[in-house]
């Protein structure tokens, strides 16, 4: 989800966020071959199911970017492009997806022109009365 959050906001795609297991209610049904999905596949015990939503994706003709663990022979079978970041215990995954997520968003700004360092409409702040 902050992947999609950071896509939106220096990119000003739209990007969703959705647990593996919500795939099938609703997201699925926009998927063609025009629709890119950025899977993070991560080998804990939703590796099935997140392997289940990619061949879900590929045989609705979707592309797949997936970010997997190095060395992951299954996930670089089934996706068209992998992401590969190191190996590491379950408290660390997140953080690891979290910067492949960080520069996509940024590369993908850059190369719609837009202004990374000023996005529109964001305030450096949050004030709460």
């Amino acid at each position: 989800m902050e992947g999609a959050l950071k896509l939106k906001e220096i990119s000003y795609i739209h990007a969703e966020g959705y647990p593996a297991g919500e795939m099938k209610h609703g997201p699925i049904s926009l998927i063609d071959r025009k629709m890119p999905v950025v899977a993070l596949v991560p080998q804990d015990d939703l590796y099935e199911k997140m392997l289940s939503n990619v061949n879900e994706v590929k045989a609705r003709r979707g592309s797949v970017v997936a970010v997997a663990a190095e060395g992951d022979k299954h996930i670089s079978e089934k996706a068209d492009e992998v992401i590969w970041i190191p190996k590491a215990s379950a408290n660390i995954t997140p953080i690891l997806n979290a910067i492949p997520m960080q520069l996509l968003a940024y590369y993908i700004a850059v190369e719609r022109g837009c202004d990374v360092d000023q996005p529109r409409n964001l305030a450096k702040s949050v004030t709460v009365e």
